[in-house]
């Protein structure tokens, strides 16, 4: 039998390109290249047997042109509260294992790669809220990020945009923002005011699930 599991939780991302991310309409990116932390809190999930709920977890990615281009590298941390069970669970979906073809952009990034790193099981430090565009990602000595609203600079408050994508592999709709970055691990960021993204994480090995 196949592996069947369900993420449902929330999700923040920084990257380096320009707000709104020219990749999310299948273009190209804002500089030629692409550099990327996303990360994510599981309320709820499952991997057959294995509750997932709980736990948090950080993917750094980083690719020398365009992402379809290929030649990707790859670093996952796993939240290191997880058991011998969860562990292999969360980094199989992670790697975009036990997913249909092309479903979650797990896979779909993960088939881009060249390079894949050892998963690192770490304590994470994360909170998402997707509707005030605000997260904060800390692990210590390896990761830091902050994501805020847009600030409008004509009246100073925050401004409001989404992209919704009825179609995508990684969700239906998200909150834009700003976010910026340092990681220090087997790949090294440093993001600033740029790209960030909040979004309700709900899928399983079949691509997003939507209501």
């Amino acid at each position: 039998m196949a592996d069947q599991w369900m993420l449902r939780g929330v999700g923040y991302a920084n990257c380096n390109c320009a707000y709104g991310c020219p990749c999310q309409f299948s273009a190209k990116t804002t500089n030629g290249f692409c550099e990327a932390m996303g990360a994510g809190r599981i309320d709820e999930g499952y991997f057959n047997d294995t509750r997932l709920d709980g736990l948090n977890f950080v993917m750094l990615l980083q690719w020398p042109g365009e992402v379809a281009e290929g030649n990707g590298k790859q670093q996952i941390m796993i939240d290191e509260r997880a058991n011998a069970e969860q562990r292999e669970g969360l980094r199989k979906i992670l790697h975009g294992e036990s997913t249909a073809p092309g479903a979650t952009h797990f896979y779909v990034y993960n088939s881009t790669m060249s390079e894949v790193l050892e998963t690192l099981y770490v304590p994470i430090e994360l909170s998402v809220d997707v509707d005030a565009r605000e997260a904060t990602v800390h692990v210590p000595g390896l990761v830091k990020s902050t994501g805020t609203p847009i600030m409008d600079p004509h009246s100073g408050r925050p401004s409001r945009s989404r992209i919704d994508l009825p179609g995508g592999f990684e969700y239906s709709l998200a909150e834009m923002g700003n976010g910026t970055t340092t990681a220090q691990a087997g790949i090294t960021l440093n993001l600033s005011n740029s790209y960030g993204q909040f979004n309700i994480i709900h899928m399983n090995q079949n691509g997003v699930i939507r209501s």
